[in-house]
């Protein structure tokens, strides 16, 4: 669960970014200190996320490996968020991926995939990449400052949530779930 401090789906995400933020400066996902700092400077706009560019080329340097596992064998394109949950066909949520991790994760979103215990090992490509077309679309739905108890009633995750313990409280699943507006 996020501190307490998190509370709307735009801090859930700049929380999420900045712990990548963290792995990549070398600090782990569990430096706290680091991460508060890096989401306040997100959140009030005096530090921004990697450029779509700088995306592309740190995914380029290993182009013949699935971004999940590592596997170089019969590489596809996958949808980061499925079409079919709503996701663009667009450079920006799609990644190259083995078939086997394709299939494995079918129509699930990222989070939903492997779940709320494993939503800090995603690769920082991948994640990167989902949260910035999260941030987007909870923009153009108008729901960035939103809190869990809003996005609740409409969101398609609820048996998820329900199951992991977690409804009515603010996860990465409030980011990533179907909601009417």
């Amino acid at each position: 669960m996020p501190p307490p401090v998190v509370k709307t789906v735009r801090d859930i995400i700049f929380y999420q970014y900045a712990k990548i933020i963290s792995e990549s400066a070398g600090y782990g996902k569990k430096n706290y200190g680091f991460i508060m700092s890096k989401w306040k400077k997100l959140k009030d706009g005096s530090e921004e996320w990697s450029t779509a560019i700088r995306e592309w080329v740190k995914e380029h340097e290993n182009p013949n490996e699935c971004i999940y596992c590592g596997s170089t064998a019969a590489l596809t394109t996958e949808h980061i968020l499925p079409r079919d949950r709503g996701g663009p066909d667009t450079a920006d949520n799609a990644i190259r991926v083995c078939k086997s991790c394709n299939s494995s994760k079918g129509d699930k979103r990222l989070y939903e995939w492997k779940g709320l215990e494993n939503k800090d090992k995603h690769h920082r490509i991948a994640e990167g990449k989902y949260l910035k077309l999260l941030y987007k679309l909870h923009e153009e739905a108008g729901t960035l400052d939103y809190t869990a108890k809003e996005l609740c009633a409409d969101c398609d995750m609820g048996k998820k949530c329900l199951s992991a313990g977690t409804a009515g409280k603010l996860t990465v699943y409030c980011v990533e779930g179907k909601w009417k507006k």
